[in-house]
């Protein structure tokens, strides 16, 4: 494990009472955090067209709710439209002028949710919060409505230990359509650039490293998708009648399909970035179980199992357009289609990486068959600057709060809209920080946040906005 710490150093014996006091001020106030972090789980806010936006609208408005009890007076709830004019999700925007002289901080998480999925895996009701052995299970419970109180909550033991001489600006930024992809992001950003600007970006929606051991992540991967059609009849036939000397189009498109790795389950499609520079890794064992890979399955690719996660491709076929079996008929069927997904190493460029695959089914169509390949969406990858002082005062804060040293760690995962912020923002320090762990299962069925962790992540962000106010970026 490292820390980037080092280059900061920590602060003077005079400012451990502050320390103290941030963290006797966030235990103070976590009974009221975790009831308020309870009632938003309660609240089933998705931004998916197949929901009730009613649900949405009800999400920011008990944030916004939150948002003016922190103290904040100018809150608002602002929408963008969707390039098909339907209206964005509700995002919940507030914003505190900073002092002359003093940086001025955004602090982004999202309100909306994922659906439950099949109520059946749960074992607690989705949108009710329950505690159990030391966790908060629900929906949102970790992703990321604890992102939203963790930012609140950090604003309110600041505010409460150094009063008035708290001088950071502070925007708050809770989106309301993260889970849906971020159809409206950019345009957000771009229609409110002054509104939203900033020296620093706090982002609390990633991970820690494990239970006990904090994080800043300073890699994600890039992501692009798309769909791949094989076609080999004009029609359907008759699999008695003419089945021989033509496969089937599901037959040949799993051929293509074995085609996107080589024997050790590396992608090996041409033209794609990866490289082995992970400076934590997990032992297979501790991979085996977060990821509940069966007894018996062989760990696929090569390089340690933190590269192949963080700094590799990594390409699943996501759905599979065939009859469900309940519903075959003996029957060559003319044509199959699939729709994969590629994570993409830092550095490489969704643009090139999608026509890496166009080429690569091309050239590796089976048997003849007519391939018909469909770009989907893309998202760039994100490096962080761990050289700037957020940086450094971010992995100083993270490691006061849990008594460990912090890790710096890469995500698998991708969230584009980072290279969004860093394309309108791009003199402003990018912190992603999060809530979650290994376990919290976010997109899940009982999906949880582990409580002793989230009391830390208050207290390191309260610390880190204390240490920006008494020090600044200089």
């Amino acid at each position: 494990m490292t820390s980037a710490s080092a280059a900061i150093p920590p602060q003077s014996d005079s400012a451990v009472a502050d320390i103290d006091a941030l963290r006797s001020a966030v235990t103070a106030g976590f009974d009221t955090t975790m009831s308020r972090l309870k009632d938003l789980v309660g609240i089933p806010g998705i931004a998916w067209a197949s929901f009730d936006p009613l649900d949405l609208d009800r999400s920011a408005d008990a944030v916004a709710t939150l948002v003016r009890d922190a103290g904040f007076s100018d809150v608002r709830i602002l929408r963008c439209g969707k390039a098909d004019g339907t209206p964005g999700g509700p995002a919940v925007v507030a914003r505190r002028q900073a002092a002359p002289g003093k940086p001025t901080i955004l602090l982004y998480a999202h309100h909306d949710v994922q659906p439950p999925g099949e109520k059946a895996l749960w074992e607690t009701e989705p949108f009710v919060a329950v505690e159990l052995g030391g966790r908060l299970y629900g929906r949102g419970a970790a992703d990321d409505k604890a992102g939203i109180m963790a930012h609140l909550a950090a604003y309110a033991a600041v505010t409460e230990v150094l009063g008035e001489e708290f001088g950071l600006g502070v925007t708050l930024f809770f989106e309301g359509e993260e889970e849906a992809g971020s159809p409206t992001f950019r345009t957000f950003l771009e229609t409110h650039r002054e509104l939203l600007r900033a020296d620093v970006i706090i982002v609390a929606d990633s991970s820690n490293w494990k239970v006990g051991v904090p994080a800043l992540t300073t890699s994600l991967r890039g992501l692009i998708d798309g769909t791949i059609e094989v076609q080999v009849l004009d029609h359907a036939v008759h699999s008695g009648m003419y089945g021989g000397p033509v496969l089937d189009a599901p037959t040949l498109l799993s051929r293509l399909i074995a085609t996107l790795h080589d024997d050790e389950g590396s992608v090996a499609i041409d033209g794609l970035v990866g490289y082995d520079k992970a400076t934590v890794d997990l032992t297979e064992a501790e991979y085996r179980a977060d990821a509940s890979v069966l007894d018996g399955v062989k760990l696929a690719g090569t390089g340690s199992i933190a590269s192949r996660m963080w700094t590799k491709p990594a390409l699943s076929i996501i759905g599979f357009d065939a009859p469900a079996v309940e519903m075959a008929s003996n029957t060559l069927l003319p044509r199959a289609r699939a729709k994969f997904s590629l994570r993409l190493a830092p550095g490489q460029v969704p643009a090139e990486a999608m026509e890496a695959v166009r080429r690569h089914v091309q050239v590796h169509a089976p048997f003849g068959a007519k391939v018909v390949f469909t770009p989907g969406e893309s998202g760039n990858s994100y490096l962080a600057d761990t050289s700037s002082a957020a940086a450094g005062f971010a992995m100083w804060a993270l490691g006061e709060a849990w008594g460990v040293p912090a890790v710096e760690m890469g995500i698998g995962g991708s969230i584009p809209f980072i290279s969004d912020l860093t394309e309108v923002y791009p003199e402003a320090q990018i912190l992603v920080t999060g809530v979650e762990d290994p376990d919290s299962r976010a997109h899940s069925a009982n999906e949880s946040l582990h409580i002793g962790d989230f009391r830390n992540a208050v207290v390191a962000e309260a610390l880190l906005l204390a240490r920006l106010n008494s020090e600044g970026l200089d």
